[in-house]
């Protein structure tokens, strides 16, 4: 594996000074069925813009490693509720023609289409998974310099694909070559500035190597013609909806003073959380009575950060996920299987370790009502 050196700034192109980060990080955040002596690992080095405060990964996974195969789950009630107000909130500009940037499962043009929304719609997407009634039409690959659609649409749409972006700045640039004047972008993407804020080890990563947060989307969009006509928010620590309209005549903004301090801090208290949460964690394994049962929660990068922060992983039985897709895998980078919550049904006194972010409540919730109502969290 060959590690792409990002070496300045994404932004603006300067050097950029080292933060800290984390050794020998597995470098898939899916769940395989391969043997662990074929898992990749690379170093996780965060670098901040002295100029702007961009907070940005250094060293890049190629994307044939970090995304083989698709893993954006498709299951639970927040992400399903995301996805409704997402479409309602694209409906409001009633597009006719849409492509849709990274749309994995087709979920959101499912629902759209199923509020009576007439519109031909395109997914461009390098691994497909749609899911059962699905009717858009599915192109296979990236959106990039390369890529061409003979007709013209009407909006171009992306949820939770901004943050992957490895060159934002070309990324939007593209997109706006690629719309005439008065055609919409339409999108979301995670609130990062409160998930970091929060503490949630989903937030930056591999796959989220820019700290893309509203100051520098509101930035970029600004200087690529682009006109904000609504933004929206997701719960209050989920995403921010934006809907944009190209326009020639758009005024370039500035970014905000005072960001690479404000940045910089969150990202040390970040580490300083981690570090104080693992030690606790550990703490609590070790006190736990002989025989009892201690599961971890999440096959994906909240299992993996906690991990590599030094989480005692010696008691855990196996990871548990909602998503069948995952179950009866391996999570890259560990040897702990997954499996479905059901399996506590019948442990007496389960604990399990739940750090899953937005998603803690909705987990903790089910678990305790359809599963096992003496299930313990830590």
């Amino acid at each position: 594996m060959k590690i792409i050196e990002r070496k300045i700034d994404v932004i603006d192109g300067t050097p950029m000074e080292y933060l800290g980060g984390l050794k020998s990080f597995p470098v898939y955040m899916g769940c395989v069925s391969h043997g662990q002596e074929k898992d990749l690992r690379a170093d996780m080095e965060w670098h901040i813009s002295p100029t702007n405060g961009l907070l940005q990964l250094k060293n890049l996974i190629p994307l044939d490693v970090l995304y083989p195969e698709n893993h954006a789950g498709a299951v639970g009630g927040t992400w399903m509720k995301h996805h409704k107000a997402f479409a309602n909130f694209v409906g409001r500009f009633s597009p006719n023609s849409v492509l849709e940037v990274g749309g994995a499962h087709g979920i959101l043009s499912k629902i759209y289409k199923d509020q009576s929304k007439s519109v031909a719609w395109t997914i461009l997407e390098p691994n497909p998974i749609p899911v059962e009634g699905v009717t858009a039409r599915f192109i296979k690959g990236f959106f990039d310099d390369q890529f061409e659609l003979n007709e013209e649409v009407d909006a171009v749409v992306h949820s939770h694909v901004f943050e992957h972006v490895y060159e934002p700045q070309t990324f939007v640039k593209h997109i706006a070559k690629f719309l005439s004047e008065g055609k919409h972008l339409i999108f979301t993407f995670p609130n990062m500035e409160v998930m970091l804020q929060r503490k949630y080890t989903n937030c930056i990563n591999f796959e989220h190597t820019v700290f893309l947060t509203e100051p520098y989307v509101e930035y970029l969009l600004h200087q690529h013609g682009f006109r904000i006509l609504e933004k929206e928010y997701f719960l209050d620590d989920h995403s921010v909806f934006y809907a944009c309209v190209r326009d020639n005549n758009v005024e370039q903004t500035a970014l905000p003073k005072g960001l690479y301090q404000k940045n910089k801090q969150a990202y040390l208290e970040y580490v300083r959380y981690h570090e104080e949460l693992i030690s606790e964690l550990n703490h609590k394994i070790a006190k736990l009575e002989d025989g009892q049962k201690l599961y971890l929660f999440g096959a994906h990068v909240f299992a993996q950060y906690l991990i590599a922060f030094g989480l005692d992983k010696s008691r855990i039985e196996c990871i548990l996920d909602n998503d069948p897709n995952k179950q009866g895998k391996r999570l890259y980078g560990t040897k702990l299987q997954v499996a479905s919550p059901k399996i506590l049904e019948d442990v007496k006194k389960p604990v399990v370790i739940l750090k899953a972010g937005v998603y803690n409540d909705e987990i903790k919730e089910d678990i305790l009502k359809n599963v096992n109502t003496n299930t313990l969290f830590i």
